[in-house]
């Protein structure tokens, strides 16, 4: 008697899980989301301490320059996505006034509650709206808003060019997007100088003030993860941005990305 035919075996159904960064790890697409909130939970509470201190207070002229080029005014309608503990809503809001508004939207509700917090201890209350949103699926409809700011968010997003064209989306023809974050320095020797600040020294700051070197330590590695300037511009013009431009700060440490919808 004849054994039973292999051919007729059934093949293996399994797919594997798409898999991401998560700093230098790869992991699970479906995890990374949940592994970037556990991130900024911790971190939430120190966050605007360890960002003066991380940049010497420089990241404050980056993101008054961000807004100085974002062309907004009165009565605008502004997104400040990813837009954690409130600095970018807090000055559009003054800018667009009663008649204008700002939607300060983030994907975890503990920086979201920070920056609430914040500004409402600042008495912004009037102007400015609080989502808790994925950048990957934005819950507005489309054309909904002037300008779209997110502030060293996009390379936590697991994926960033469906991020790119859902802003794209809730853009109004006319509007613009700026995304401020950090990038690749254009001077190797600050490149060196910047790596042994990251790996180095920021973990130790992290652990020192906020009690968590892990989480600064993903931080370091994200931002080297992160699209390269002329990547991120390209995936940008994919989104189906135009006139899109970027423009090195501090050497390239950070980089502003801009980009129009018409």
């Amino acid at each position: 008697m004849s054994g039973p035919d292999t051919n007729d075996t059934p093949a293996s159904t399994h797919t594997s899980e798409p898999s991401t960064h998560f700093g230098f790890k790869q992991v699970e697409s479906s995890q990374k989301v949940n592994m970037v909130k556990e991130v900024f939970q911790s971190v939430a509470a120190k966050y605007d301490i360890m960002n003066d201190l991380m940049s010497l207070g420089v990241h404050r002229l980056w993101k008054r320059y961000t807004i100085d080029c974002s062309g907004v005014r009165a009565g605008h309608k502004v997104l400040d996505l990813a837009g954690g503990t409130g600095d970018l809503t807090a000055k559009f809001s003054r800018i667009v006034g009663e008649s204008g508004q700002v939607v300060l939207a983030d994907i975890n509700d503990a920086m979201l509650k920070v920056g609430r917090d914040k500004l409402r201890d600042k008495g912004i209350v009037g102007n400015v709206q609080y989502v808790q949103a994925n950048a990957e699926a934005l819950p507005f409809p489309d054309n909904s808003f002037d300008i779209i700011t997110i502030a060293f968010g996009l390379r936590n997003v697991t994926d960033k060019d469906k991020a790119l064209a859902s802003m794209y989306r809730v853009l109004k023809p006319g509007g613009r997007l700026l995304v401020l974050e950090f990038s690749k320095p254009s001077n190797e020797m600050l490149n060196k100088a910047y790596d042994m600040y990251s790996f180095h020294l920021l973990p130790k700051i992290g652990q020192l003030v906020a009690n968590d070197a892990d989480s600064y330590q993903y931080l370091a590695e994200s931002i080297r993860m992160h699209p390269e300037q002329e990547v991120l511009k390209a995936m940008m013009d994919t989104a189906g941005f135009e006139q899109t431009t970027y423009q090195n700060l501090t050497g390239g440490i950070v980089a502003l990305h801009r980009g129009f919808k018409f």
